[in-house]
């Protein structure tokens, strides 16, 4: 029953929700559905804060290595939480004046806002930025020339870069206007509209139909990796 049950919401639910965009009356099914997801989505977001005390608490009992991380982040997890729910420095609305807690909890201004703005987003643009680092190395591992499509890769990409600085332009400049066309900065253009739009959609294409299969499979019960083992 443990397995049954879910899986059998699980492929209800689905039904219900693919039914709803093809099918007018069934679309209050989905509505009604879609609460349902958020409240389920709620629990979720208690069960990860829980897990993530677990994880970092019992780090931090066994003084295993990096523990002292997991303070900082128990810390910061604590003091977003008491600041977020409390809505502390929150400014009533103009339409509720009389309620101290119906303004925006990111009110500029606010304390929320300031540990979003001040904190939270400094960190990921210090990981965006040392991630530049990992991409410029995985490219330069990429664009070897050791076969033919490594070729392409490193032409296009060569191009593409050229056409993105004012060195590019400068070098193809000299070329007649009859061939334009094999300038670097249209040549960087006529790239990025058709071989790479053409990419892309092949790619999602191929996204699309991997979601659909493996959403199918969810909803009839060949994958179950869901409830926590494997497929079977």
């Amino acid at each position: 029953m443990k397995r049954t049950i879910p899986l059998l919401i699980t492929g209800l639910a689905g039904i219900v929700l693919v039914l709803s965009y093809f099918f007018p009356f069934s679309e209050g099914w989905g509505e009604e559905a879609a609460i349902w997801f958020d409240v389920l989505a709620s629990v979720a977001f208690v069960l990860g804060g829980g897990n993530l005390l677990k994880i970092h608490l019992q780090k931090v009992s066994d003084r295993r290595a990096g523990w002292g991380y997991s303070v900082i982040t128990l810390l910061a997890f604590a003091i977003t939480l008491v600041v977020g729910l409390s809505k502390w420095g929150v400014h009533p609305s103009e339409q509720f004046p009389a309620y101290a807690w119906s303004g925006s909890y990111r009110e500029i201004g606010s304390p929320f806002w300031w540990l979003y703005e001040y904190a939270f987003k400094p960190l990921t643009a210090t990981m965006f930025a040392m991630l530049a680092f990992y991409v410029a190395s995985a490219a330069f591992r990429a664009f070897r020339a050791k076969n033919t499509e490594a070729i392409l890769l490193l032409g296009t990409a060569f191009i593409i870069l050229l056409g993105r600085t004012a060195a590019g332009p400068a070098l193809t400049s000299w070329l007649p206007d009859s061939l334009a066309g094999l300038k670097i900065e249209n040549l960087t253009v006529t790239i990025m509209k058709v071989a790479n739009t053409a990419g892309n959609r092949a790619i999602m294409i191929g996204i699309a139909l991997g979601i659909a299969s493996t959403s199918l499979k969810v909803l009839l019960g060949v994958d179950r990796s869901h409830l926590g083992g494997g497929e079977g």
